[in-house]
């Protein structure tokens, strides 16, 4: 499949990949700052936002298509980040075609695997029956039943959208991302990354941990970690300044 992508900018490219439950979208107004310096390609991975939705669904597969729509879009290396299940794909991408990526900026998430966390937002998006609620504001209600923080509710049902005037349909394949989560959730595979790679993460986050500092150390042989302070996983959207200042330190210098 060909993912669907937003271009903005000029100069070297810069892609980033969204998280679990995510769009392009969500990236948005970082990329806009981002265009000032460079070419900047948001990306829906597959099953989630424009791109088309698959019965499978691994890392393997997501780094797949990414090269795909490199190839299509005749771009050779690219500057690589993803946020959280993106900084997966972006690793693992990484790992099968090094040559192709200059910098990695992984965002709030390690290489290790992940116990299930997402049981509560997925209960919850499943209680949303979209043939009886046909208002954002009925499946808020029903949402809010599940999620207390505003912030993950309107992030999660931005992925609505309307088929049709009075029916409402969701951009994220929830039945295969749910059957597809200890694919999400799994550990990488162990092959050292040589490429220079930034992890940023955030200080009130639990995914990165700093007894997981070593596990990276292992992978990355030329890596940098920079914590950015009263930011959680959302760290990107929480500290956005201290976040592309960061980003920028490592990606002009």
């Amino acid at each position: 499949m060909l993912l669907n992508h937003k271009i903005l900018g000029e100069g070297t490219p810069l892609v980033i990949l969204h998280g679990l439950f995510g769009n392009l979208d969500n990236w948005l107004s970082h990329a806009k700052k981002l265009a000032d310096y460079y070419q900047v390609i948001l990306v829906d991975q597959r099953n989630h936002g424009h791109s088309e939705w698959s019965d499978e669904f691994d890392y393997e597969l997501l780094a797949n298509d990414l090269k795909r729509l490199l190839d299509h879009l005749s771009i050779d290396e690219i500057i690589l980040m993803g946020h959280s299940m993106g900084g997966k794909t972006a690793i693992e991408f990484t790992q099968t075609y090094p040559d192709k990526v200059s910098k990695l900026i992984v965002v709030d998430i390690g290489v290790k695997s992940y116990p299930m966390h997402h049981d509560t937002i997925l209960e919850g998006l499943n209680s949303i029956n979209l043939d009886v609620i046909n208002t954002r504001s009925d499946a808020e209600k029903v949402l809010s039943s599940f999620i207390e923080s505003e912030g993950v509710k309107q992030f999660l049902l931005k992925n609505l959208y309307w088929i049709e005037k009075g029916k409402l349909a969701w951009r994220i394949n929830i039945p295969v991302l749910e059957n597809k989560m200890p694919n999400i959730l799994c550990q990488l595979k162990n092959i050292e990354v040589f490429t220079p790679t930034l992890f940023i993460r955030g200080a009130l986050s639990n995914y990165i941990l700093d007894e997981d500092i070593v596990l990276l150390e292992e992978h990355f042989a030329d890596m940098n970690i920079v914590t950015i302070e009263n930011a959680g996983h959302w760290v990107h959207a929480e500290q956005p300044d201290d976040f592309i200042n960061a980003l920028l330190a490592f990606c002009l210098r």
